[in-house]
């Protein structure tokens, strides 16, 4: 599975931006799409994901009611929507895809596409 990550960019604190990971290579119904972030001197943590078959997502604490997940089959891609962002959001974006299940444990993910910038400004 190659995942190809885009949509990071400089955005004042409350605005929005949409993330993308195009997603190629296997049939990925079976598999969850991670969204994991990294800021600066901390370790990576995750953010969202949802499974391909049934769209079921997940968020962590600190997102939810300001990030929406999406998916769309026939594109292979899946679509963060980041509204009301904070300074604290600022970091790399990573997509990845796990091999069966959806989880907030990025060991479980197989495979990750590249990092996209996501920088907020107070």
């Amino acid at each position: 599975v190659q995942l190809q990550a885009s949509g990071g960019g400089l955005v004042q604190a409350g605005g929005s931006l949409r993330l993308s990971c195009a997603a190629s290579g296997r049939t990925l119904s079976r598999y969850g799409m991670g969204w994991f972030r990294q800021a600066p001197g901390k370790e990576r943590e995750f953010v969202a994901g949802i499974t391909w078959n049934d769209s079921i997502t997940y968020y962590r604490d600190s997102v939810k009611g300001r990030f929406t997940i999406s998916s769309d089959n026939a594109k292979n891609t899946v679509y963060p929507q980041m509204n009301s962002l904070k300074p604290e959001d600022t970091a790399v974006y990573y997509c990845a895809a796990s091999n069966g299940r959806l989880t907030d444990d990025e060991r479980e993910y197989d495979y990750w596409g590249q990092g996209t910038q996501v920088t907020v400004s107070s």
